[in-house]
């Protein structure tokens, strides 16, 4: 038996455990930037496993451990994140989230479990290893600037050669695994526009300057940059998902709020777009003699899959799990902060199916009824000891 084989059966046989971790975790989710408790339990498991090189702190409530091996090699970094979303499950199941209003509805639950789990079944063959595995688990994925960017500036990446990251996905059947060289996730951007006008009675209109009205005409100029200023070929999109204003039928605003998200894939589109959003709010509120105000975030980049990585981790996966069942994964607006790791490092971000025949598992990332077919826990393990051993070379080492 290969030592991978090994390892193999190690995962194979410690699932369970995982599950509880994993269950546990579902049970006392903690939102972003807040993940102390998350934290502590990381590293005492970590602890319990024998490791010692272990950095806490970093970005917030990040950690590494790094697992050193027999012979000199190149140094592999593998992700989780950790934090979860201000959501009410709604699952009715024992692991059911025990805070109320926040829930882990993304999987990072999995994610964290998962690698933990390919932890404690690597530490017992480290002298096998031909350079050294940097286990990263991070904070505050879901909110932006996010964790990785702060996690960098830390020294999370100090010595790596390469990184990878796996994320469950519940459109993606079990045992599957879905990848994509190049460009996959968008870049996001967040902005706020504070409409200010003179408020006044509703039955006399031209005493007043109304930000509904003024707002209104600013979603409608916005939806038209997309259309009509950047080029067919290019993807963006702008939505306004708030518009706030007033109180009472009778009576004309102060102000009105809107929020919204850009999404985007191209550098100097997503500064266009910036500009335009600043040109639209900036003329059409002159135009009603109202003033404004916005609050433009940039987000997380877009995500880019090192194209030479990214096929490596195809051929590797097709004798993992099966040819047909490497999928891919379809280039889509949603955005990842593991982007800011692939910026400064070659690696891959893929995707591994948690869906089955129940329909509890089809439900979308977010949903208040999210939940995974927990046998993709060991799929994610089975990935990264595949990479592990591609570049690690674990018949190799001390023996």
């Amino acid at each position: 038996m290969s030592v991978k084989e090994m390892i193999e059966q190690q995962l194979e046989e410690q699932f369970d455990e995982v599950v509880e971790w994993r269950r546990y975790l579902h049970q006392h989710p903690e939102l972003s930037y807040q993940e102390s408790e998350t934290a502590k339990f990381i590293e005492a498991k970590l602890r319990s496993f024998g490791y010692e090189d272990i950095r806490t702190g970093l970005g917030g409530h990040g950690l590494t451990a790094t697992l050193q091996g027999g012979e000199p090699g190149p140094t592999v970094a593998l992700r989780a994140d950790f934090d979860a979303l201000a959501i009410i499950d709604e699952k009715e199941v024992p692991y059911r989230s025990k805070n109320p209003g926040v829930m882990h509805a993304c999987g990072h639950d999995g994610h964290t479990s998962a690698l933990l789990g390919t932890a404690k079944a690597l530490i017992d063959y480290k002298d096998h290893l031909k350079g050294t595995l940097v286990f990263l688990f991070q904070p505050a994925e879901e909110i932006p600037p996010g964790g990785a960017q702060a996690m960098i500036k830390d020294g999370a990446l100090d010595g790596v050669d390469y990184i990878y990251g796996a994320h469950l996905d519940s459109a993606v059947p079990v045992g599957q695994v879905a990848l994509g060289e190049g460009f996959r996730m968008a870049a996001v951007d967040k902005f706020q526009i504070t409409i200010k006008g003179v408020g006044g009675h509703g039955a006399a209109p031209h005493k007043a300057i109304d930000p509904i009205v003024v707002g209104s005409d600013v979603v409608s100029a916005l939806q038209k940059i997309i259309s009509r200023r950047i080029n067919p070929l290019d993807s963006a999109l702008i939505t306004l998902g708030v518009f706030q204003s007033g109180n009472a039928f009778n009576v004309i605003p102060d102000t009105a709020k809107l929020e919204g998200t850009v999404r985007s894939f191209d550098p100097d589109v997503r500064q266009k777009v910036k500009k335009q959003i600043h040109n639209i709010v900036e003329h059409v509120t002159e135009a009603f003699e109202a003033g404004h105000e916005i609050d433009y975030l940039h987000g997380y980049p877009a995500l880019y899959n090192n194209v030479e990585e990214t096929r490596r981790l195809e051929t590797l996966f097709s004798e993992t799990f099966g040819e047909d069942n490497v999928v891919e994964l379809p280039t889509g607006m949603g955005a990842e902060d593991f982007s800011y790791y692939l910026q400064e490092r070659p690696g891959s971000f893929f995707k591994v199916g948690s869906q089955n025949e129940d329909e509890a598992t089809h439900y979308a990332h977010h949903h208040p009824r999210f939940d995974i077919d927990e046998r993709a826990l060991l799929n994610i393990e089975k990935a990264f000891v595949t990479i592990i051993d591609s570049i690690l070379g674990l018949e190799g080492g001390k023996s």
